[in-house]
């Protein structure tokens, strides 16, 4: 059968998708990585369907890599018998810890079929809360921001776990950036803010995001109708009589 990679979009339970959540209604199990993303399950599944896996708060590599391994050996047998779902914040493939069980599936337990449910990634609900319109034709970047790493170089970013926020924002406001910071948008567990402020989030939460733009940067909208009319009041925009 298959185990399926959820995402459950940015914490709302109303923002799963509606193929998310008849995964999640059929599947015989549902794993999860954490508290949040079990907290947004259990919206569509009972508790008695939810699975546990241990999931250790370390960078080691081997430690790591020795608890893959124990998540797929509890994971492919279920997944021969029936279906499994795995469910993620946001989406299985931007910034996930799915993309680790899908490599391990694949590396011992090859037999077991793998499918993805894409989910509303941060990005776009970060976007969305902060009122951000990316053009047509515009760059954007994401980037890791995590213990005040200040990365700098594209035009626009969206900078996740942003840990530290004053640390960042000294250097990002040193390259030249206008930056605003979003905390859990979208998020039911917790208190959801909106900043331009760095010392209003000072303190540490690993669901804290920015958005970060050059000063200078210039935008070409034909449709940017405030900017289109003289001086004295009329439209600038050539059409009509």
């Amino acid at each position: 059968m298959t185990v399926y990679g959820v995402g459950l979009g940015p914490g709302e339970a109303d923002l799963v998708t509606v193929r998310g959540k008849r995964a999640l209604e059929t599947a015989d199990v549902v794993y999860s990585p954490g508290r949040l993303s079990r907290s947004v399950a259990t919206e569509h599944v009972p508790e008695s369907r939810i699975g546990d896996l241990d999931f250790p708060m370390t960078r080691d590599p081997e430690e790591l890599r020795d608890a893959w391994r124990d998540a797929a050996a509890e994971v492919a047998p279920r997944a021969r018998g029936g279906d499994v779902a795995f469910a993620t914040l946001g989406d299985p493939n931007v910034y996930s810890t799915f993309g680790h069980l899908r490599r391990t599936l694949d590396a011992f337990h090859p037999e077991v079929d793998v499918e993805v449910v894409p989910g509303v990634s941060a990005v776009t609900a970060f976007a969305t809360a902060l009122g951000v319109e990316v053009d047509a034709g515009a760059g954007l970047a994401l980037r890791e921001a995590a213990r005040g790493k200040s990365p700098t170089g594209p035009d626009r970013m969206v900078l996740f776990k942003v840990t530290d926020a004053p640390a960042t924002h000294e250097g990002l406001a040193d390259a030249g950036y206008d930056v605003t910071y979003g905390r859990r948008l979208f998020m039911q567990q917790g208190d959801t803010r909106v900043t331009s402020d760095p010392e209003e989030i000072a303190d540490r939460d690993y669901y804290t995001l920015a958005y970060a733009e050059r000063e200078d940067l210039q935008k070409d909208r034909p449709t940017a109708f405030e900017d289109a009319r003289d001086s004295d009041g009329t439209s600038g925009v050539v059409g009509g009589d």
